[in-house]
This record gives structure tokens, sequence and C-alpha cells, in this order.
């Protein structure tokens, strides 16, 4: 008995069924749970975080003083809120300082939290524990608390630091004023939001460290490279990411910053101190022009806006560059 070939022949089609293709979909009920599940998420983002948004755009737009909110009077005034502050010079010297002082909060901040979170691989357990313990209590003290301590320090009669320069040497601070110009005021200020921020910095860049196998550096030590190009080769390598990320996240806070600049000199003094935030509240709550101060505030949001964009943009080449 000869067996039946049945191979189909070189370069034919393998037969079509005749039974159509079905494709097979799934059921409206679970493609849409995953919305469903997102909605009560969606609404209350929406409620809480669009309403007010579109409350103070709406409102940026009317002449809404004290008078126009007894009276219940919608006046709408068009861009006239934004043409007053945009046309006042005093505005410009207030965003210029909010601008400086974001900058130099930010660098201190990251700067010195990198040294720290570099100090704490380098000593020992029980110094890093006790650095450690320092850093969580200093982040933990309240905003006006710690404000409160740095007006002591820096009082000018009693304060701890002019006393301290006097003893080593420094005789002109006997007396010294840090709250009678506004430079030297910012530069407390500064000092002050560092103080707060250097302990996120330094656990997040520490737990970047962390992250950095041990072969990396006896790698470097035989090639003979110095602690500098350890650094530089090894270190940063590993930290840049998150060097990029505090540094985003430390903008968008410092440049909101209110509670500390308010409770040191209430954006005194004349003004020397004011910025963008300060200068919000002293035109809403202390002299009721909310529609101006609604304009600020969305002018302060279009700046946070850019920020972000840019920021984003340079951490996303930064990506694609390593």
């Amino acid at each position: 008995m000869t067996a039946t070939n049945t191979a189909a022949p070189a370069g034919s089609r393998p037969p079509r069924s005749d039974a159509p293709e079905r494709r097979h979909k799934r059921p409206f009920r679970q493609r849409a749970r995953p919305y469903l599940l997102l909605l009560p998420t969606t609404v209350a983002v929406l409620a809480f975080v669009g309403y007010p948004v579109l409350s103070a755009l709406l409102t940026s737009f009317r002449k809404s003083d004290l008078g126009e909110l007894v009276r219940g009077e919608v006046v709408w005034n068009g861009l006239d809120n934004y043409a007053t502050m945009l046309s006042d010079p005093d505005f410009w010297e207030v965003t210029a300082r909010t601008l400086v002082f974001t900058a130099a909060c930010v660098f201190t901040s990251v700067l010195g939290g990198m040294l720290v979170a570099l100090l704490m691989r380098h000593v020992t357990r029980v110094m890093r524990t006790a650095l450690q313990v320092s850093l969580v209590l200093a982040w933990a003290m309240p905003m006006l608390s710690a404000t409160t301590v740095f007006q002591w320090m820096f009082d000018q009669n009693y304060g701890i630091l002019n006393k301290t320069l006097v003893q080593l040497g420094f005789s002109s601070f006997a007396g010294y004023s840090w709250f009678s110009s506004g430079p030297s005021t910012m530069a407390v200020i500064t000092v002050l939001i560092a103080w707060q921020s250097i302990p996120f910095v330094a656990f997040t860049l520490y737990a970047g460290i962390l992250g950095v196998p041990d072969e990396l550096y006896e790698a470097a030590s035989l090639d003979g490279a110095n602690g500098w190009q350890t650094f530089r080769s090894v270190t940063w390598t590993a930290l840049r990411p998150l060097v990029n990320v505090v540094t985003f996240l430390s903008l968008l806070w410092d440049f909101k910053v209110f509670t500390q600049v308010w409770a040191i000199r209430q954006g005194g003094p004349d003004g020397g101190s004011t910025t963008l935030p300060v200068l919000q509240f002293l035109e809403g709550i202390a002299t009721s022009h909310f529609g101006i101060a609604s304009a600020i505030s969305v002018i302060v949001t279009l700046m946070l806006v850019a920020i972000t964009w840019q920021n984003l943009r340079l951490m996303l080449r930064a990506e694609e560059v390593g």
C-alpha cells in the first residue's frame, strides 16, 4: 500500500477556512470599567482644584473690590486688572526679587542637601544616625515655630548670632539689625528656607547614593581616580536624575513661599522683602482689591507653568542624552 502524499506543493497557499474570522470584542462594560473607576477621582480634582482656578480666572476680569462684594455687583472690566499690574514698576521689581529669591533658595537647598548626603556616606554609623535624627527634627518643625526661632537668633540685641560674631572679633556686629534692609531680610529668609529644605534634599540624594554599587567606587580607585574624579564619574552620574527632580520640586515650592516671608517682616521694611505671594495677599486680603489679586495669581500660575514646562524639557533631554 502506497501512502498518499498530502503535503502542499511548494509555493502554494495554505487552504483557507470557509468560516469567517471573528474578532472578539470586549463588552462595553469591561472597556468602560477603567474610566468608571477614575471618575470619582476626576470629579474630586475638578471640584477642589478646577473650580477655584476657574473662579480666580473669572475674578481677574472683574472689578471686585469691597464695595462690589457688599453690593453683590458683577462689574466686568476686561484686561484692566492685568494692565494695572503689568504697567506698575513695583510689580516688576517684586517679580525680579521673587525670581532672585527663588534661585538663591533652590541653589542653597540643593547644594547643602548634596553636601549633607555625601557627608552621611562617609561618617560613622553613630554620627550618621545623629545627623539623620537632627535632619528629621529640623524637617518636622512647624514653619511658624522655625520662623520664630530664627527671629530670636537674628535679634538685634539678644540674638545668639550677633553675640557669637562679636566673640569671634567682629565687633561691628554688636547691635547689628538684620531686618533693617530688604536684602539682609531676604538673606535671613533664604537661610531659613534652606534650613527647612535641606533635610528632604539630603535624604533623597542619600537614597540615590546608597543605590550606587561599591564595585564602581572600587574600580575608580583602582584606576587611580581622586575624590573629585570619583564624584564626577560615579556619584554624579547616579545622582543627576535625582538632582533634577529635587531642583524642579524646590523651584515650585520656593516660588510660592509665603508663611516665612510674611511672618518675618510682613514684606518689609518698606516692601524690601515683598514677593509675589505676599503682594497677592496685600492686594487681596489687606486692601480688598480681589480682582487685582486674582490677576496676580493668574500671572503667578502662568509663570509656574512656564517653569514647569522648561524643567520638564530639560529633564527629558537629559534622559535622552543619558
